[in-house]
Formats: structure tokens, sequence, C-alpha cells
């Protein structure tokens, strides 16, 4: 597929993908929807993880008002069923880990698409808006589910109503995003830890997300007996071998790919 808001790169196993429209700040329209959603189930079959990011000063700004496909009088239900989820889900379902590298502004349902990865990494600079009430809106793309499983249910109602930035550094105290790092350090950190994940053990990495996801919907009783199912899967694997026996040998561990 050729890509016209996006770009993806791959680097040996890590995918990149660039919210390329840095003149309109990264945001959202039906076409980079639908770019997305492909680029991230693309990456899911060739890469080992995928790195989120965004071209210019902003990660994404969210929803472009100004697209002519989402005009004031359009059918915000339907945009959001047939166009956000799938783009969300191809993120929430993606085979490899999923990191949103938020190197600038991340607003309204662009904050969302960032918060829908498996790890946020922030550089400080950067900042999180649920915007959505400044125009008579609620949060959406995902925002109601995330932000009180991720924060609480004081500050994800508290970000919702005021509509108030959230810096990196107040993300990453309140349990928003994984961690926030210095801007002249960001890119550098971010590499590496994609290149962590990269050489992890991809199988195990698939488990632990479907099983860490699935808990939000579970009891306990569920929750466990789900986590020994797959932790049976995960035991009977080379990746487990190999790092038990690395382990033994005081040795960097050499897990295989798919």
């Amino acid at each position: 597929m050729d890509y016209d808001t996006i770009t993806l790169n791959f680097d040996g196993s890590v995918a990149t993908l660039l919210l390329n429209r840095p003149e309109k700040m990264n945001a959202l329209t039906t076409q980079m929807r639908a770019e997305i959603a492909y680029a991230v189930k693309d990456a899911g079959q060739k890469a080992r993880v995928l790195v989120i990011t965004g071209a210019g000063r902003a990660f994404c700004s969210g929803q472009d008002l100004g697209d002519r496909a989402n005009a004031s009088n359009v059918d915000l239900e339907r945009t959001l069923r047939d166009e956000y989820q799938p783009m969300l889900n191809a993120i929430a379902t993606c085979p490899i880990p999923t990191i949103a590298a938020v190197n600038g502004a991340a607003a309204g349902a662009g904050a969302n698409l960032a918060l829908a990865a498996d790890v946020v990494i922030a550089t400080e600079s950067a900042y999180f808006l649920q915007a959505f009430s400044r125009i008579g809106l609620i949060p959406d793309a995902g925002g109601t589910y995330t932000m009180p499983r991720t924060m609480g249910m004081a500050k994800a109602m508290g970000a919702a109503l005021f509509a108030d930035k959230i810096s990196a550094r107040q993300a990453d105290e309140w349990g928003l995003i994984w961690e926030a790092v210095a801007d002249d350090a960001f890119s550098e950190h971010v590499a590496r830890r994609a290149l962590h994940l990269a050489n992890g053990p991809t199988a195990a990495y698939a488990a632990i997300k479907s099983v860490i996801r699935a808990s939000w919907d579970n009891s306990a009783e569920e929750q466990l007996a789900l986590e020994a199912r797959e932790q049976g899967k995960c035991g009977k694997s080379r990746d487990f071998k190999e790092g038990v026996m690395a382990f033994m040998d005081k040795r960097k561990a050499e897990f295989e790919g798919r």
C-alpha cells in the first residue's frame, strides 16, 4: 500500500510508523486513520516491535476539523465506529509490542491514539490534552476506557471536564504513561527501548499483551485460569528453554523470532 499521510519504515526487526502531516500537527483525517490501521497490521506481520511517533513538533493534535469528510454535520457515531474503532483495534490486537513515542503535543483523539499503545514514552516537553469538552464533546477514541484504568477515576474525570493540559511529567507521575524522558535524550532512549523489545521473546510478549488486557474484564478466578493456560504454552516454548539456559550460563538470551 502507498501511504500519503504516514510513513512506515523497517530497520531490522523494528518498525516505525510516522504520522506525517507536520503542517497540520499530524491531525487525523479519514484517509490517515485507514492508513494507520493498515500499517499497524503490516508491521505486526513483519516486525518484532512497532514505534508510533509524529513528524515535526507534535505527536498528533487529534481530529482534523478541516477535513471535508468530517465537517460539522458529520455523523460522529459512524465516524467513531467505522474509522476510529478499526484503527484502535489494530493497535490493541497487534501481536507485537507497540510503543507510542510522544514527541510533542498529543491532544484529543491524538492523546488517546497514543494511550492505545502498549507503552507510552514521552519527551518532557510533550503534553496530553483531552480537549473534547472545549467543543461540546466527550472524550472518545478510547479515552473514557483508558484514562480511568491508568490514572484513576478522579484524575480521569478532571482531565475530561477541565480539559487542562497534562504535562508529560505529570502523566508519568499519575501513571498515565510509562515514562517521560529529557528532550535531548528522547530519540536515543526510544531507540534503545524498541531494540530491547525487538530482541526479546516475541511469543511471550504477545501473551503478556493479551493477558493483561483481558484482566480488565475478568474476575480474579478467571484471570488465574487464563494465566495458567498461557504460562503453560510459554513453558513449552524454545524461548523459555533458552531463557533458563542463558540464566544458568550467565549470558544474554538469544530469543528466536516468530
